[in-house]
């Protein structure tokens, strides 16, 4: 019968899509480090590759929902010729099942003061690409 053939083969595809979580997590700070780079870079086409279709970015309290309307929200921070702020990992965690992670780190203002922390989930799509899919800053206590 075909029928055990197919579950190994079944099994063997799974087995081969899984990233241990060490791998992934460096997957994931270099998508991250990426992401901020294209602030620094001014690029805005590629700051929206890495946001998934389905994201929600918080703006204070509000949210943003969808990649088109955190895209029109984030135009603004890519308009002049220097970026108004960056970001840039601290600490990356990944799901054992190696597809959903989290990264967080300070943000920092254009003279380079940290002004917030950033908390960012990032989810693997099928093709093995990170996007991030919830984003929400928090402010820095004034000390």
């Amino acid at each position: 019968s075909t029928l055990p053939i197919l579950f190994t083969v079944a099994a063997c595809a799974t087995a081969a899509s899984r990233v241990a979580p060490t791998d992934a997590r460096g997957e994931v700070e270099a998508a991250e480090r990426a992401f901020a780079q294209t602030m620094a870079a001014r690029d805005f086409a590629a700051f929206q590759t890495f946001v998934a279709d389905d994201a929600v970015f918080f703006d204070g309290d509000t949210p943003l929902r969808g990649k088109a309307a955190v895209a029109a929200h984030w135009s603004g921070f890519y308009a002049g010729p220097a970026a108004p702020f960056s970001w840039e990992p601290a600490r990356v965690e990944v799901l054992e099942s190696g597809d959903l992670a989290l990264s967080t780190g300070p943000v920092r203002d254009a003279s380079g003061k940290t002004v917030a922390t950033f908390n960012s989930i990032w989810r693997r799509d099928r093709s093995g690409k990170w996007h991030v899919v919830f984003d929400k800053g928090s402010d820095v206590c004034a000390g």
